[in-house]
């Protein structure tokens, strides 16, 4: 991607079974648990959803969405995670996580091969069932709706967007599998009709559509008054713009302190709280920042990184810093899988930066 490599064969990533299923699928389990029990919370509570930058206009719609339960399809936890210590949640990509295509069946395709070649034992295997998972949910979220057999599913995502456009394609790929039309419209292109119904290029109304565009931007465009009274179903659904959101981190710490699986976190303007926490070192992330943009790390006062980009307006977080493992010289991060509220595998990125960005490599991983 853009003159660097992306997809690295050059190295793999080996786990015993008793790293996969305790030291990573459990935690991922419990945390995603946690995490909607900060849902409940957020969404019954004004003072919450205020923190969480939610627009006002959206309180009503965001704690309805929950109260429905509007399926969900899929969430990435990042996890710091060395091999021995306890995984460590950085954040969790709930509405519009990435690196999909290449999780669930490039690195599928390359355990397979190098199986059948030779170059790894019969008895490797790979924790991920993310593509059955996903066509499994895709005909269940269906069912949700109760969407007739000929019903079609929008999927759209940002022009100019390659990595973007290839997880959707992915997705379209297993709702075929799941033997549902769909059809494919840029953000861009999306249409409103006078009777406020959302539509793509050819007028065709939106009758469901999964989104690779986040919540948070959407709730603040000229369009974001039709969202209220189009009768579009959306995957992600609104109650993603609660989990999806970094202030998520510091009501995590509230409500389970010095859980072994979370670093400590505050909002920005909790300074009491930052200077009794026994942390020298802080990582400042706003709340809606994407791709690593944006993120400060902090030591005693001084500046110690700081990535740029367009986000922090919205307000901030603090996180304890905590090194990510280096392999070879090679910052490395653990993104665990969920589809439908079950762990569903792992993806590994690294980078020779201690931030993870949308650059970073992606290594596939085997279990021995």
């Amino acid at each position: 991607m853009h003159g660097e490599p992306y997809w690295d064969e050059t190295a793999y990533y080996q786990f015993t079974l008793t790293q996969i299923e305790q030291h990573l699928e459990d935690p991922t389990a419990e945390l995603h648990a946690m995490c909607l029990d900060a849902v409940e919370q957020v969404v019954n509570s004004e003072e919450l959803l205020a923190k969480f930058k939610i627009p006002p206009a959206f309180w009503d719609s965001v704690h309805r969405s929950w109260q429905q339960r509007e399926p969900s399809l899929y969430s990435r936890l990042d996890l710091i995670y060395d091999g021995a210590s306890p995984a460590k949640l950085l954040e969790n990509n709930a509405d519009t996580p990435t690196s999909l295509y290449e999780s669930g069946f490039w690195q599928w395709l390359w355990l397979e091969d190098n199986v059948n070649n030779g170059r790894l034992s019969r008895a490797a295997d790979q924790f991920n069932s993310l593509q059955e998972k996903l066509i499994n949910r895709f005909a269940e979220i269906r069912q949700y709706y109760q969407m007739p057999s000929d019903a079609q599913m929008h999927f759209s995502c940002c022009k100019d967007t390659d990595e973007d456009r290839g997880t959707v394609q992915y997705l379209q790929d297993c709702a075929s599998e799941a033997h549902i039309n769909n059809g494919f419209v840029y953000i861009e292109d999306i249409g409103i009709a006078d009777t406020g119904v959302f539509t793509d290029l050819n007028d065709e109304p939106l009758q469901w559509c999964f989104k690779l565009y986040p919540w948070e931007f959407m709730l603040r465009e000229s369009f974001s008054d039709a969202l209220l009274t189009s009768p579009t179903q959306w995957v992600e659904p609104l109650w993603k713009s609660v989990l999806s959101n970094k202030a998520l981190l510091p009501l995590l710490w509230k409500m389970f302190p010095s859980h072994p699986n979370l670093l400590p976190a505050f909002f920005a303007d909790e300074t009491h709280k930052i200077s009794q926490a026994d942390v020298k070192k802080w990582v400042y992330k706003p709340l809606f920042s994407r791709e690593g943009a944006n993120i400060r790390v902090v030591e005693n006062g001084q500046t110690l990184l700081d990535t740029g980009g367009p986000y922090g307006e919205e307000g901030s977080i603090v996180q304890a810093f905590h090194q990510l493992p280096k392999f070879e010289q090679n910052y490395t991060l653990i993104g665990s899988w969920l589809v439908d509220d079950q762990p569903a595998g792992i993806s590994i990125r690294e980078d020779h930066s201690a931030v993870t960005e949308d650059l970073s490599r992606y290594l596939p991983h085997v279990i021995l």
